[in-house]
């Protein structure tokens, strides 16, 4: 009986810290900053890349394979540089994330009608359609935004963009 209920407290321990693990997970974004530079010409479609961090790759912390199922739950970008650049200077954004090599790559958030007095941040329409454990899961990824510029920019813009992420907790079966 002894035996029985120490089992049973390290399973019950084991998956609790799988579902930690998956609440801290899907609360901690992914970030990058991406330029646009000034030189870029109106009316076309661009792409801007950058690496991603988490807060799991701050801290050398590996623990994604706790999780499953991962889902992108939001995403948003903001100006950062200049910090009160109107984003309405876009007309169009679509945010992809994929591991570092550009691999896997995957459609997460877009925007299409983005208004011209949206001021320094936007929120973007997410597609949570897919699973992007592969990429989570990987050593780190990166984000490429795909953009169509409605006016020029006077000086290099840097925006932000953050994607948070649910998940389920992976229990050993």
């Amino acid at each position: 009986m002894k035996k029985l209920l120490i089992g049973f407290i390290a399973v019950a321990t084991l998956a609790a810290c799988s579902t930690i693990q998956s609440i801290i997970r899907s609360t901690l974004p992914y970030t990058a900053t991406l330029i646009i530079p000034a030189s870029t010409n109106t009316g076309r479609t661009h792409s801007a890349v950058s690496q991603a961090s988490s807060v799991d790759q701050l801290f050398g912390n590996r623990t994604n394979a706790n999780i499953k199922e991962v889902r992108i739950s939001s995403a948003r970008l903001e100006a950062s540089n200049p910090n009160n650049q109107n984003l309405g200077v876009f007309s169009s954004i679509r945010l992809y994330l994929a591991k570092s090599d550009g691999s896997g790559e995957l459609l997460v958030a877009s925007r299409g009608d983005i208004g011209t007095s949206v001021g320094s941040s936007v929120v973007l329409d997410i597609d949570n359609s897919k699973f992007l454990d592969e990429i989570v899961r990987s050593n780190s990824a990166r984000v490429r935004m795909e953009y169509v510029l409605r006016e020029q920019l006077p000086v290099d813009v840097s925006v932000r963009a953050t994607l948070n992420f649910t998940s389920t907790p992976a229990t050993a079966q």
